[in-house]
Formats: structure tokens, C-alpha cells, sequence
């Protein structure tokens, strides 16, 4: 049976590939996006488009409203593919505004809307310094410093409003993107493909309880087995 899903960044990296596997798998999906451009390639995967920016808190609830939103998924970033080296403090600054406030208001408004759950999506290599392999359940590097200390801020905020929130709310601890729209051809480990990362969403969608999941390939620095176990996801 299809959800009415209301996908914030439909035309992300993540965002796009997601959006087609939740039409083919039936769901009805409206998905965000701030360019007229982009939401005329996302009515061409079958969504409707919602043209909004998430720092408008109104204008997002209206959208989500209107929408009538049963599930939300959040795969917001303000990170361009093929990041400039010289740039990463400013594009991190934002990316880290964008988890704390972005989030906050997608927040506010999945509860308005009534909608019952909430899947976003946070990084793999937040983790602070440990036993490896990485399980959920390990703590995040709360003590970072420098560039690193404002990434893993954003990703704090974002996973506390999510998992606090009185709804089912699903984090998903993604590898180091690759693959199609990402600039990246192959990531350093943690890693997974951008299709994969969709598929964990799309699988999120009616399965695994609220938490948090690690979604990366198999490798020394993390563990998915609760990701593969509950939500039945593989990285091939």
C-alpha cells in the first residue's frame, strides 16, 4: 500500500534516485526543491514539486499541509558535488546551518502535519575515536575541534531534533556518498553508493523501529548489521 511521502531535497543526489524508487514503489511523493528547473525534472519522475526554501518555515508547513503528509523522509545538504578544497569551511558552516535550522523547522512541520514518521539523513564518520567496527550505539565526537567540531555540531542538532521529536523518527548514518550526481567516482571508506543510500530511504519507509541505522558498505570502520537486519538492506 502506497504513503502520501513528502521528500525534502527530491532534487539532491540522494533526493533524485529516491524519487524514483518511491513512485515505482507506489507511494505518492511530493518532493522539495528551490529551482523552477529542477521541478519540472522532478514532475518527469512522476512526483509533484513543491517549490520551497526550508529556511521558510511557513511557506514549508503550508507545502507539507497541502501535501497531506503521512511520512516525511529529510535528505536536505548544502554541500555542491565536487567541493572546492579551498571552500570546505564555509561549505561546512552552511551544511551545519542547514541541519540545525533546516531540520528544526522540517521538524515542526511534520508535526503540524500530522505525519507519523520521520527519516533523515546524517553521516557515518561522525563517530568519536573508538573500538572499531562503529555501531549505532557508539558515542559521536562530541570533543571534535576545528572544521570537524562544526560538522559533527550539525549533525548533533540534526539527530536530537529527529530522535526527539514525538513521532517514529529514523536516522540514517550514511557512508561517504559516490556514484551519479555526487562528483565523487569512488569514496573512502565509509562509503556507499548513491543508489544504495536511496534504497535504505526507500526501505525505511515501513521498516525498522526509531533509531538510528549505519548504511555503508561492509568495511573495518563500521558495522550496518542492524540496518541489513532490520530494515533488510544490502549495499549491492
Amino acid at each position: 500500500m502506497g504513503h502520501r511521502i513528502f521528500l525534502a531535497g527530491a532534487s539532491g543526489a540522494i533526493g533524485r534516485p529516491l524519487t524514483r524508487l518511491l513512485v515505482a514503489a507506489g507511494h505518492e511523493v511530493t518532493g522539495t526543491t528551490r529551482s523552477a528547473e529542477k521541478a519540472e525534472q522532478l514532475k518527469a519522475l512522476g512526483a509533484e514539486p513543491a517549490i520551497v526554501d526550508v529556511y521558510d518555515a511557513e511557506a514549508l508547513a503550508v507545502a507539507m499541509a497541502a501535501a497531506r503528509a503521512e511520512i516525511v523522509i529529510h535528505q536536505l545538504t548544502d554541500l555542491p558535488s565536487g567541493v572546492d578544497p579551498t571552500r570546505m569551511a564555509e561549505f561546512a558552516a552552511r551544511n551545519a546551518h542547514l541541519r540545525r535550522e533546516g531540520t528544526a523547522n522540517l521538524v515542526k512541520a511534520t508535526l503540524a502535519a500530522g505525519a507519523r514518521r520521520l527519516v533523515a539523513q546524517s553521516i557515518a564518520w561522525a563517530y568519536a575515536p573508538g573500538p572499531l567496527p562503529h555501531r549505532e550505539g557508539d558515542p559521536l565526537d562530541r570533543d571534535a575541534e576545528g572544521l570537524r567540531a562544526v560538522s559533527v555540531g550539525g549533525v548533533i542538532a540534526l539527530e536530537e531534533a529527529v530522535l526527539t521529536a514525538p513521532l517514529e523518527g529514523i536516522v540514517l548514518r550514511y557512508g561517504r556518498l559516490y556514484g551519479p550526481g555526487t562528483g565523487v567516482e569512488k569514496a573512502n571508506a565509509p562509503a556507499v553508493h548513491v543508489e544504495a543510500a536511496a534504497r535504505a530511504a526507500l526501505l525505511a519507509v515501513d521498516r525498522g523501529s526509531a533509531g538510528v541505522f549505519n548504511v555503508a558498505e561492509p568495511c573495518e570502520e563500521l558495522s550496518s548489521e542492524k540496518a541489513a537486519q532490520e530494515l533488510g538492506w544490502t549495499a549491492g
